[in-house]
């Protein structure tokens, strides 16, 4: 699930006035609402995708026990949600672009409620728990850091890149050997993206002048910014998945 992140360009966006470290903390407090608020509208949804049968035979076709049209489609949808928003940014509405985050958090939990019926409980909560470890422990260095992140940020962007590459191309191998090595490479992507990322989107809330700016511009880049956190968590979760994750028998 490498989607991976929107770009966001901060470029139009300068440092005005005296209070830019108040309007970031407000800004990014925002952007990790609305972040969280995915991330529960995921859990729930994929949760009760993998508790009820009905919901999950819907994916399912029964004849040989694969994915039928519906799963494929909730298979791809969040890809097509992330683009879709990406490219659509400046046209869609402040209202519209919520309710395709809010479609595209719930559409990925039941692509998700597959993972919890192949990983045992335990291994999801573990690898869930060190996820967010390692989110929060990124996110503060980012937030704190003097040093610009952005030469980083592209070497990040290059190994996402090659990560991608070598997902579709071990897609026909089927090699485990390959899939461990990106595995690896992908938890240091996305750490060390998180970081970027959580950098970035504070530059933006210091170039934002809330009594200027439009609230429903300052709301579509908050939405924007809680996804690329989204999309940084969530694929950091499943890559320490694929390395320490207990199959069910």
């Amino acid at each position: 699930m490498e989607e991976r992140n929107t770009p966001i360009d901060f470029a139009d966006y300068t440092v005005v006035g005296s209070g830019k470290r108040t309007m970031a903390k407000n800004f990014m407090a925002n952007v990790f609402l609305w972040m969280f608020g995915a991330l529960a509208i995921s859990a729930a949804t994929a949760f009760a995708f993998a508790t009820t049968p009905s919901l999950l035979l819907s994916l399912i076709n029964e004849t040989t026990g694969g994915l039928n049209i519906l799963g494929y489609a909730a298979m791809f949808a969040p890809l097509v949600f992330v683009l879709t928003m990406s490219f659509a940014f400046n046209r869609l509405s402040a209202t519209a672009l919520t309710l395709f985050f809010i479609a595209y958090a719930a559409v990925t939990g039941i692509s998700l409620s597959f993972i919890l019926l192949i990983y045992t409980s335990g291994s999801v909560i573990s690898c869930f728990a060190a996820a967010s470890l390692m989110f929060g422990i990124m996110a503060v260095m980012g937030y704190t850091t003097d040093k610009d992140l952005t030469s980083f940020g592209r070497i990040l962007t290059m190994g996402l890149i090659g990560i991608v590459i070598a997902s579709l191309i071990n897609f026909f191998m089927k090699s485990e050997m390959m899939e461990y090595v990106i595995s690896i490479v992908g938890v240091a992507v996305f750490t060390g993206l998180t970081a970027y990322d959580v950098q970035k989107l504070k530059r933006i809330g210091e170039g934002v002048e809330f009594d200027g700016t439009p609230a429903t511009a300052t709301r579509k880049l908050a939405i924007m910014g809680a996804l690329n956190l989204y999309l940084d968590f969530i694929n950091l979760f499943l890559m320490l998945l694929r390395l320490f994750g207990n199959r069910r028998d």
